[in-house]
């Protein structure tokens, strides 16, 4: 069973927070711990996060949609 968006959205968001912290250890929902060997290996992992959201038609985070009018 695969995670819904709205998880692997929250997994990206804990794994970007910890890699902009420097932090190489970290702890899901569910309590389980993952450690990483490297800044590069925690990328490919953020890599592999956005490619299952794209797949699951999700937006990727870092583009903006905006919706404009002239009023009337």
């Amino acid at each position: 069973m695969g995670l819904t968006l709205s998880e692997l959205h929250s997994a990206r968001d804990a794994l970007l927070r910890a890699r902009a912290g420097g932090v190489r250890r970290v702890r899901d929902q569910n309590g389980e711990e993952v450690e990483y060997r490297s800044d590069a290996e925690m990328a490919r992992a953020l890599a592999a996060l956005d490619s299952e959201i794209a797949a699951l038609g999700g937006k990727p985070p870092s583009s903006f949609h905006f919706a404009t009018s002239k009023g009337t």
